[in-house]
């Protein structure tokens, strides 16, 4: 495992722009796929220490380990416990709802970075084995895949953008 302070060098996911024109399935996995890549690439070369940090006065919780955390866990919560009706192992509970953040804000980056990227996997699998018209196994109203997959690709890009300002205050970095 790396140290917590070293950077990240390369992006652990390839970017690839998405299909001008393919079938639905296609395009809605390759579309998240590029948000899921976008955000290894926004973290490479960040510190571990840079990317805990939390340069908002007003968002305490907002860090680039943090975020990363989170979409690790955003990813199990609506492919693996809503889809698949399977235990929910994140950090977070009633009584901390926003543990995840927490948690990514100490842990090195290389580790959050392979966790979500094994995560993103995971998510991977179950969607190809689902049909898009497939209802939720928990969950009320239970949403279908389809939905779940265009839930994915907003959420992940809106937390890029997260990424892009955290980015730039912790280093300067900008346009990844």
């Amino acid at each position: 495992m790396s140290d917590k302070n070293s950077p990240l060098t390369a992006p652990r996911l390839p970017r690839v722009d998405p299909p001008l024109a393919a079938d639905e399935r296609t395009m809605l996995t390759s579309y998240l796929d590029r948000q899921r890549a976008t955000v290894h690439l926004k973290c490479a070369g960040l510190s571990s220490e840079l990317s805990g940090s939390a340069p908002l006065p007003t968002s305490p919780l907002m860090t680039a380990g943090g975020l990363v955390s989170h979409l690790r866990w955003v990813e199990a919560f609506w492919f693996e416990v809503v889809m698949l009706n399977q235990p929910d192992l994140a950090p977070y509970s009633r009584e901390d709802p926003d543990a995840e953040f927490r948690v990514g804000a100490e842990l090195p980056l290389p580790r959050l970075l392979d966790e979500y990227a094994a995560q993103c996997a995971r998510s991977r699998e179950i969607a190809a084995r689902l049909e898009l018209g497939a209802s939720a196994r928990r969950s009320r109203p239970q949403p279908t895949l389809r939905w779940v997959l265009l839930h994915m690709v907003e959420e992940t890009a809106r937390h890029n953008g997260h990424l892009d300002v955290l980015r730039e205050l912790a280093d300067g970095v900008t346009g990844r």
